[in-house]
């Protein structure tokens, strides 16, 4: 593998860092994984990108994507890593556009990728349910055919931000005698549709990030079935390879060390500066040993889909240590930052504050970043069913 970028790539870059520093709204800056957010919060960055046409880098460009090689996006996530930068939600970007582009009809991609691609639609995702969360595949909810509608039936959960969502993607079971991966089907839904109920679900830092949505005769047009009728799970393991591939969080990861050895600078034991604990700085080695390893495995991946090849089983490999090393750094960061890290709470408003002024503005939300950060090895598939891919697919056990 040749590391070294070409003139070309180092020019790319210098277009990429400019852009960024004139066009990236100040009022975002250093927000990171912040979740608390207005919806004109999270869509500001993605309009400014969809009017460039940088919203969706790994699209084919026929679709509207950029056209870009590996290379080039390995680039684009470094430079927006730098400064934090909120990025366009995976949910229609990384999700559920590709499926419309691959499996979609050409009404459905002419419908919903413009509204995609701009920034102008949410999308939700509707896959998990109270009894079929790591087993999707034993979904209850239910489409059940009514001339030139499916009415649906049933409950999902940690249905991430649907309370400002426009469209939802549902898997729907519309065939309850075949077996449990067969008779799903991949249904959109306009969420404005009547029967739909949409709940908060409290976190343990306080925000409202993941709901519950309830669906109660919820009537939509046949048109809206992608594909074909009991094939969705096929689509359903399509779009999770893409999103478990975007899970690993390689570029931010590298940012957030950086970040941590600076608080470790900053903080000191007995006078002396954390970095140069040697307990603490051989955590913090160690963890960077195990990111350069899993960047490689990032870029190999990123080789192979620019080849024409979509992600396959790699991809559990790049969410079980992309998540792992998220919640050591956030972890890292809690302990580097110490008793700074305690005094805090959440308003009635649901939105961060904190005791500003007892500790270093680093240290403000380092506790609810931790907290938030637990469910990384959960969601996109818990790590546990991804060790039983990787036992499987590509161990062949």
């Amino acid at each position: 593998m040749n590391l070294d970028f070409t003139p070309e790539e180092n020019a790319f870059r210098d277009e990429v860092r400019a852009f960024i520093r004139d066009n990236y709204p100040k009022d975002l800056m250093n927000m990171g994984t912040r979740e608390d957010l207005t919806r004109e919060q999270f869509l500001a960055w993605h309009k400014i990108l969809g009017k460039k046409g940088w919203s969706a880098v790994a699209w084919p460009k026929k679709y509207g994507g950029t056209g870009w090689t590996s290379t080039q996006r390995y680039i684009w996530s470094e430079e927006n890593a730098r400064v934090d930068a909120l990025m366009p939600l995976p949910f229609g970007v990384s999700m559920v556009g590709p499926v419309i582009y691959t499996f979609g009809n050409e009404e459905q991609k002419a419908k919903h990728l413009p509204g995609i691609l701009s920034g102008d639609v949410w999308w939700a995702q509707g896959y998990s349910e109270p009894g079929a969360g790591s087993d999707l595949a034993s979904l209850k909810t239910t489409a059940v055919r009514d001339g030139d509608h499916y009415v649906i039936n049933g409950q999902k959960t940690w249905t991430t931000l649907a309370q400002h969502a426009d469209w939802g993607f549902f898997l729907c079971r519309t065939d309850p005698s075949a077996k449990s991966q067969e008779g799903i089907s991949f249904i959109l839904v306009d969420m404005k549709t009547p029967g739909i109920e949409v709940r908060p679900i409290k976190l343990i830092d306080g925000t409202h990030e993941v709901n519950e949505t309830w669906l109660t005769d919820v009537r939509v047009p046949v048109e809206n079935l992608v594909g074909k009728e009991n094939e969705g799970w096929t689509y359903a393991k399509f779009l999770l390879a893409h999103e478990r591939s975007g899970i690993a969080g390689v570029a931010r990861s590298k940012r957030g060390i950086e970040r941590l050895r600076d608080i470790a600078s900053s903080e000191t034991i007995d006078g002396t500066p954390l970095i140069l604990n040697g307990d603490f700085s051989r955590k913090i080695s160690q963890l960077e040993i195990d990111l350069t390893a899993l960047e490689f495995t990032e870029l190999r991946t990123l080789a192979s889909e620019a080849a024409g090849k979509g992600p396959g089983p790699e991809s559990s490999i790049l969410k079980i240590k992309g998540t792992e090393i998220q919640q050591r750094l956030t972890e890292l960061t809690l302990e580097a930052v110490g008793n700074y890290g305690a005094p805090y709470a959440r308003g009635m408003d649901g939105h961060g504050v904190n005791d500003f002024g007892v500790g270093p503005d680093y240290s403000n939300f380092a506790a609810d970043t931790y907290f938030n950060m637990r469910k990384t090895s959960i969601y996109g598939g818990s790590n546990e069913i991804q060790r039983n891919i990787i036992t499987k697919m590509i161990l062949g056990l």
